[in-house]
């Protein structure tokens, strides 16, 4: 596995990188242990994580495991905040990136996770009703303080992100100590490709690594729904049907049958074709998937000697391209 910098940090990552969406609910500490045994292994350090995932259950699992298996100082921890869940306990969540809302959700990950700081921390969510300067000084001080060494936003446009790295340079608002925009995180695979007409571009400008995260299409570009729903998959479940159910439709289809093609060609999986796709795109320092055992996880790491060649790249390329026009394209 190769070792990237994020953006223009200083800041080096796994170019493939271990979601944790699942840990604590559909992924117990043993199979988590077990993942992160295998992904470390195979050279990997970046651990994505949410404050949000498993309502804080997947960092107390990360947390027992860097307290009994894992030397702190072998990973590279991300996490976010900026969705609390409702107090309703129905489940839901409401997007909250206010100062105050921010910061007690790091403090409360921290707790869980038993760290003293996250190498890198992100909004998840663009938060309409509080003004980006006051998201933006909350992970000044997070910063400042020590609680992360590094910040960036998850999920968010490219004129909000812009405005945020402005707010954020050494030259801004915030003075000569602004700690700087590191990344965006955001979902980027050949079944969605939406960033490369303003995000990816923005980002690379602006100096910010890219982390995609659901490289793999939400799992549908594995070709695993190609017949059939298994029952054993996110599709078939209660609380992430709704999650994959958008990339089961005919485009998707197309393009599963286009990957799969591509694979076959190749002599590897659809899995590992879609993966290299996303993780040599350009401006993407990591590509996050996760996986609900050892055994999905090894045949993801299994990519990791794959390099596309050009003129399956370009095929690709040229079945997915997102549509462009005005502005974009004049």
């Amino acid at each position: 596995m190769q070792q990237r910098r994020v953006g223009r940090t200083g800041l080096t990552v796994s170019d493939v990188g271990l979601g944790t969406m699942t840990w604590g609910r559909d992924t117990d500490e043993h199979e988590a242990a077990e993942q992160l045994e295998v992904f470390l292994d195979a050279g990997g350090s970046l651990v994505d994580t949410a404050a949000t995932y498993g309502d804080g259950a997947a960092e107390e699992v990360i947390g027992a495991l860097l307290a009994s298996a894992v030397d702190r100082d072998d990973v590279v921890l991300v996490s976010k905040a900026g969705v609390r869940t409702r107090r309703t306990g129905d489940g839901g969540g409401v997007v909250d990136a206010s100062r105050g809302s921010l910061l007690d959700t790091l403090d409360a990950s921290l707790a869980r996770l038993g760290t003293d700081h996250l190498d890198l921390w992100l909004v998840q969510s663009p938060d309409p009703a509080t003004p980006i300067e006051e998201t933006v000084g909350a992970l000044e001080h997070a910063v400042r303080t020590g609680r992360c060494r590094y910040v960036g936003l998850s999920n968010f446009p490219a004129w909000t992100t812009a405005q945020a790295a402005t707010l954020l340079a050494a030259g801004g608002p915030l003075g000569p100590g602004a700690p700087g925009l590191a990344a965006v995180e955001v979902e980027y695979s050949l079944l969605q490709r939406g960033i490369e007409r303003e995000l990816a571009p923005a980002a690379r400008a602006l100096g910010a690594g890219v982390l995609a995260w659901s490289p793999l299409g939400r799992g549908v570009l594995t070709g695993k729904y190609r017949h059939s729903v298994p029952a054993s998959s996110r599709a078939a479940s209660p609380h992430l049907r709704g999650f994959v159910e958008p990339y089961l439709n005919d485009h998707a289809h197309g393009v599963v049958e286009a990957v799969t093609t591509a694979a076959s060609g190749l002599g590897r999986t659809p899995l590992e074709v879609a993966l290299a796709w996303v993780r040599d795109a350009p401006g993407v320092c990591s590509a996050i998937a996760g996986a609900r055992t050892a055994g999905q996880l090894r045949g993801v790491l299994a990519a990791c000697d794959l390099a596309l060649p050009d003129p399956i790249r370009a095929v690709l390329d040229e079945v997915t391209s997102p549509e462009l026009g005005y502005p974009e394209r004049f």
